[in-house]
């Protein structure tokens, strides 16, 4: 019988670092086959955990936020194509109106959509711009914007350099400068994108200068789920099953990689026979964790499951052989499991439990014994489910639904926000690279030794305060 070991059962073993700093370290990694990270760090897709502003905040962080499936599609679009407009060197779809609406009609699409301006057209032409500066003070909403807007637009050409686009906004003192191409609108440049190139330099973009984002879906809508999450920008899908070994789920990466070019993140899995299989099904990364999660109760109720350092060891092996890069969902207590799990061969981590209770998190936070704390449920949870079908009827339900359950809703210290915990997570990291005598993650993987530790070797580890909840 083999032994199975999680992150609490061994210990990275010190050697002699070439660094003069942590700092220094190295964390840039893959998440796939195509899709890069400047931090290692995923928010999971979790209703409680990743939404648009979780994911524009992990992103501009350097890491990447998945946005969760557990709503319509178009709810899902929406929150993926707020993640795509929230920052970019040019949007390419601005968002435009005909000039015959009027002010609190354009109001209402603006706060809507999140944005500042509308582009306004005549039929297919430009005929000016629309902008808070417009209405300011304004007290009749009924008016036209075609009689409020700017007009005499500046515009420049589709393709113009990022510095050359500076000086037309400064010479001009304006804020927004439509693109356009063969006459017609094919772009915006803002002030506002321009100075978040400069304010978050260690951001996760596309070729276009957008934030990445990713988006979970299911076996039973994977397709049409994916089809519309792809055109509203998706840069990648999470096939997301929590037994991933199946014939149906080989069955949908076959059919997604016949209709899409974008990469394709599986899970999850705990061996390394599953990783072949998928892989060679066409998966371009691998999610490993059956049951590590502290709200789900998949190994209690089903009596399956590997613990998440040899799960995360076995699947690696395997994944190694295709260059094929493998992420640790779940079973992070501690800053310095990160560490663990990327030592183990893991190129990223993908975790709820460590970002949950942050700003950025959905959901309120809620004050008990004096204390802050805000929601975290499993995703096959019985809060969670009961909350899907609520929104699915559009109704509450008082009666008790039949589910078959896997998950816990708990109350999770507030944390504030999300980018303290990411600072702290990838200090930890680069400490734990300096201590396997590594520059980067590759040469920490390759320098990596574990040692087995006894459960006073663990007691003697522990301190007060360095949970990654306190």
């Amino acid at each position: 019988m083999r032994l199975g070991l999680t992150y609490n059962d061994v210990l990275l073993v010190p050697k002699k670092t070439p660094l003069y700093s942590r700092g220094e370290a190295d964390v840039t990694t893959r998440f796939t086959k195509n899709i890069s990270l400047n931090i290692p760090l995923v928010s999971s897709n979790m209703a409680t955990v990743t939404e648009n502003k979780m994911a524009i905040a992990m992103a501009r962080n350097g890491g990447l936020g998945v946005i969760h499936q557990f709503c319509s599609i178009e709810e899902q679009v929406k929150e993926v194509k707020k993640v795509k407009r929230s920052t970019s060197y040019v949007i390419e779809n601005p968002l435009i109106v005909q000039d015959d609406i009027n002010i609190f009609q354009a109001v209402e699409i603006m706060r809507a959509m999140n944005v500042t301006s509308l582009i306004v057209m005549h039929a297919d032409e430009m005929v000016g711009i629309f902008t808070s500066r417009d209405y300011l003070f304004e007290e009749n909403l009924d008016r036209p914007i075609k009689e409020v807007m700017t007009k005499n637009v500046v515009t420049a050409n589709y393709g113009i350099g990022t510095e050359e686009a500076k000086k037309i906004l400064h010479e001009h003192r304006i804020e927004k400068l439509p693109l356009l191409q063969d006459g017609k609108l094919s772009g915006l440049i803002t002030t506002k994108d321009i100075m978040k190139l400069h304010t978050w330099p260690n951001a996760n973009r596309d070729i276009k200068g957008r934030l990445r984002v990713g988006a979970a879906v299911g076996v039973k809508d994977t397709i049409e789920r994916s089809a519309a999450l792809i055109n509203a920008g998706a840069d990648v899908i999470i096939l997301d099953v929590a037994h991933a070994h199946s014939e149906i789920v080989i069955e949908r990466i076959k059919e997604f990689k016949s209709h899409f070019s974008v990469d394709l993140m599986v899970g999850n899995i705990a061996t390394g026979e599953a990783a072949r299989e998928l892989i060679e099904a066409g998966a371009d990364g691998l999610k490993v964790g059956i049951g590590p999660s502290p709200v789900c109760s998949t190994r209690t109720i089903s009596g399956s499951g590997v613990p998440q350092l040899t799960a995360v060891m076995d699947v690696c092996e395997v994944a190694r052989r295709y260059d094929i890069p493998v992420t640790a969902d779940g079973g992070l207590k501690f800053p310095g499991d990160i560490a663990k799990a990327i030592g183990a061969g893991a190129s990223s981590i993908y975790s709820g439990s460590l970002f949950a209770g942050t700003d950025e998190a959905p959901g309120m936070i809620m004050t008990k014994d004096g204390k802050r704390y805000k929601r975290y449920m499993g995703s096959a949870s019985y809060d969670s489910n009961h909350e899907r079908k609520e929104n699915e009827q559009g109704k509450k339900l008082k009666e008790k639904i039949d589910v078959f359950v896997e998950g816990v809703a708990v109350l999770v210290d507030y944390k504030g926000p999300v980018e303290d915990v990411i600072n702290a997570s990838v200090k930890g990291l680069q400490s734990g690279i300096s201590y396997c005598g590594a520059r980067n993650i590759k040469e920490m993987q390759k320098n990596a030794e574990f040692i087995q530790i006894t459960f006073n070797g663990w007691e003697e580890s522990l301190t007060k305060g360095n949970k990654l909840s306190e």
